[in-house]
């Protein structure tokens, strides 16, 4: 039950690990952690058909730890983090939330779902979630009496937010461009065909219909067979096109030539940003890092996770912060939150702008890279083979490729004479998440090869 709480959210499967008990205890421990800021604290949910059920055992955990609960509803992500930077009024009374909870599984099957955190105007995670999971789990199996408690108090995020973002972009609506976007059966499409109708863009949207089973491809755009709908669309007319992960957190931008990832995108986005500050992940082209600091900014390579940037963003004040797999972080003009529709605007802002995507890509320093790749392995096994990993580093085999320095923020990025490897323990799923880079494919090839080995014969030693 403890491998709920992870790094950077709460994440399990509905009933054999999220189930009525733990849910109401998470909303009782939660509760308190918000009432040191205040008695409100706002909640929206997911397309999952037990997200609904989830939110009333939450609210019942909440309420008995004194916090009333503002009912968004069913709404993206960034819709649920852009109410911690509003006030609503509640019998009167202006009231900003404390705290807010997004209950999404975002881009898992459709048995998990999970829990999102923000406690005054922070992300709660690391320490704080291992702590408080510790706690639940050793009254587990509990007699803490939690009783229901279905009353809350209606706001309206949503239209605050479609509003915000429709007048913030409004200068768009001259393009004359055909715009292409993918929801996946999640909830990106409750604002963003609003939002673009708004402006006044073409536009045509690929299963907007939310739908926790998700008829017709799994919502995560990572994964190429997830965009082989979207791609069609070119065929079509289209002249850009998105896609969307379930809660609307991550996106993939598409031309017609390009599968553009993270990393290069915040470097786009960075063009128009005077000497930027911006923060990547240990999974981000060395191409990012070394233009970005070429043009007189500032990449700072960290962790992965959408918690542990959001945190970096704002110690660092950067401009920018992003994740390979489209976790997009805007500080610059923003709030410093992942927010998928908003970074679809910045995107077709770039374009408004005169930037050719294709041709800014092509002028980049090429190089080889390949995919994120995933080694399964064992929840209780992944960070120990990081740390066996490590210590064979120490004395490497003699026909390993010679290590110019060693990057441990997050697992063992390995930086190479002409390229890049890397191995880390997800803090999502069991498994490690592995990617290589190099200006040379065979280079890149053969880092993979020997890593792997390096994996192997750590597993062994456990």
């Amino acid at each position: 039950m403890q491998s709920i709480f992870r790094e950077y959210d709460i994440r399990g499967i509905y009933k054999e690990e999220l189930n009525e008990s733990v849910t109401k205890l998470i909303g009782y421990f939660l509760g308190k952690e918000i009432k040191k800021h205040g008695d409100y604290a706002a909640i929206g949910y997911d397309a999952r058909s037990h997200s609904p059920i989830l939110f009333n055992y939450l609210v019942s955990g909440l309420k008995k730890a004194g916090i009333t609960t503002l009912d968004m509803g069913m709404v993206p992500t960034p819709v649920n983090y852009f109410a911690n930077y509003n006030s609503f009024d509640v019998n009167g009374e202006f009231i900003t939330p404390s705290g807010s909870i997004m209950i999404t599984g975002s881009h898992n099957p459709s048995e998990y779902n999970g829990f999102k955190i923000t406690i005054n105007k922070a992300p709660f995670f690391g320490e704080d979630i291992y702590a408080m999971g510790k706690k639940i789990v050793s009254l587990l199996p509990t007699d803490m009496l939690v009783p229901d408690f279905t009353e809350t108090v209606k706001i309206d995020s949503k239209e605050r937010y479609i509003t915000h973002l429709s007048n913030e972009f409004s200068f768009l609506k001259d393009m004359d461009l055909n715009i292409a976007f993918d929801c996946g059966n999640g909830v990106a499409d409750i604002v963003m065909s609003e939002i673009l109708n708004n402006i006044g863009l073409k536009s045509t949207g690929l299963f907007c219909e939310p739908d926790g089973t998700f008829p017709n491809h799994h919502p995560d755009p990572t994964v190429e067979k997830n965009l082989i709908d979207i791609k069609k669309e070119f065929q079509n007319g289209a002249d850009i096109a998105f896609a969307f992960d379930g809660d609307a957190d991550r996106i993939a931008v598409l031309t017609p030539t390009n599968n553009i990832k993270g990393d290069l995108l915040a470097l786009l986005y960075s063009k128009e940003m005077e000497n930027p500050t911006v923060v990547g992940e240990v999974k981000c082209s060395q191409v990012m890092y070394d233009e970005i600091n070429a043009r007189g900014g500032k990449g700072v390579m960290y962790k992965t996770g959408h918690s542990n940037l959001k945190v970096k963003l704002k110690e660092l004040n950067a401009d920018l912060a992003a994740e390979v797999s489209g976790h997009i972080f805007f500080n610059d003009r923003y709030f410093g939150y992942d927010d998928a529709p908003y970074a679809l605007l910045r995107t077709l802002e770039l374009i408004h702008k005169g930037m050719d995507l294709d041709a800014e890509i092509a002028s980049l320093p090429q190089v080889y890279s390949t995919e994120e790749i995933k080694v399964e392995t064992t929840e209780s096994e992944k960070f120990l083979i990081i740390d066996k990993v490590k210590e064979l580093l120490e004395n490497p085999p003699k026909d390993f490729p010679e290590i110019k320095d060693i990057i441990d923020v997050d697992g063992v990025r390995i930086n190479f004479e002409k390229g890049w490897g890397l191995v880390r323990a997800s803090n999502t799923t069991p498994v490690l998440v592995t990617r290589f880079e190099s200006t040379d494919e065979k280079l890149a090839l053969l880092y993979e090869e020997q890593m792997n080995q390096l994996i192997t014969k750590a597993k062994g030693l456990l």
